[in-house]
């Protein structure tokens, strides 16, 4: 009966736009974004009222399932797609091309009785954590790499993603980069076979889960972290050193690992060189199909892309987000301008 009711509201609600000759863009997704994309669908309206963003933080494995059925404009992504997603999109609808829309941080929240300060992490002991080789707060490994703190003899409660996530993909991908262990026994995927641990369903699912369970551990993109007070971890890199999540930490990882851009802008920036690159920094991508069936839809869709890559982007830092360099933003625009309708280019 509630699903039936909802449904009813939303309709009564496109009704309305329709009415006013709104036209609804329909998007979903990654939850990594949604603080930013919120933003963006707000401003975006201040300046084109006749559009209206309606965005759906679902993860990013929903995404692109609904991307693929045709049941959205666009979708978002903290993850490339796969040669097998894109196949299967490539048979439904077309080829689809990746965006990158702006560049953030995962961040390893805890919620330890009595430690208040930031700790300091390896991948390695991350790695072995979520594999369910460290049980303990005052495990001897954990210890040596924060001299000094009296941690509790409590027993660590893990807390993963339980939806398919792209915020999963890039802490699993990570985590194969700096540990054998967990790149040999699970991998890297938007959806994964846990060792241990509980879900939670999106990036606040598992922040609340962590900031409401004393013990617990979990990973989360940095604003969610922030927004809930939860203590997160400075994480050694490459270069050795203990870096902590920040906007300039995730600028210098795309710098120094993505010297090379490839065509398609599916990039990894996680462990990246560079004493100051925050190693667990990736970008997130809007997906949309190059060939569109819609001119006067894809025409919209396009033009608020345009809009969140260039103009948008002014609103990232505030949120935790690292702004798109200028080479980014100008590889995107030429993504946006091969996006065609009947074969022809859409926007000039």
């Amino acid at each position: 009966m509630l699903r039936r009711v909802v449904t009813a509201f939303v309709v009564v609600l496109v009704s309305m736009a329709a009415a006013k000759g709104q036209t609804i863009l329909n998007g979903a997704g990654a939850t990594f974004p949604y603080p930013l994309i919120s933003k963006w669908s707000s401003e975006y309206h201040k300046i084109k009222p006749d559009a209206q963003i309606n965005y759906q933080a679902i993860g990013s494995g929903g995404g692109i399932r609904q991307l693929v059925a045709g049941t959205v404009d666009f979708g978002a992504s903290d993850a490339p797609m796969t040669e097998e997603q894109l196949a299967d999109a490539k048979k439904a609808h077309g080829e689809v091309l990746h965006i990158p829309e702006t560049l953030g941080a995962v961040v390893v929240v805890y919620n330890i009785p009595g430690v208040t300060r930031a700790l300091k992490f390896d991948g390695p002991t991350v790695a072995d954590i979520y594999l369910g080789k460290i049980t303990s707060w005052d495990d001897a490994r954990i210890k040596g790499l924060n001299p000094g703190v009296n941690f509790p003899n409590t027993r660590i409660l893990v807390v993963h993603r339980a939806d398919g996530s792209g915020t999963t993909y890039i802490f699993a991908d990570y985590l194969s980069k700096v540990s054998s262990g967990w790149s040999g026994k699970v991998g890297k995927s938007t959806s994964l076979n846990w060792p241990v641990g509980i879900g939670g369903k999106g990036n606040d699912g598992v922040s609340g889960q962590v900031s409401r369970t004393p013990g617990a551990i979990g990973y989360v993109e940095l604003i969610y972290a922030l927004q809930n007070e939860i203590a997160f971890a400075d994480i050694k890199n490459a270069a050795g050193v203990y870096v902590h999540p920040s906007i300039p930490g995730v600028t210098a990882a795309l710098g120094n690992a993505a010297k090379t851009l490839p065509a398609d802008l599916r990039f990894s920036i996680t462990n990246a060189p560079g004493k100051d690159s925050y190693p667990i920094s990736s970008a997130t991508w809007l997906l949309v199909y190059k060939e569109q069936a819609n001119y006067n839809r894809a025409k919209a869709v396009l033009e608020f892309m345009h809009w969140a890559v260039t103009e948008g982007q002014k609103y990232s830092a505030d949120l935790d987000y690292a702004p798109l360099p200028e080479q980014i933003r100008k590889l995107d625009i030429q993504k946006l301008r091969s996006v065609t309708y009947n074969s022809k280019p859409i926007l000039k």
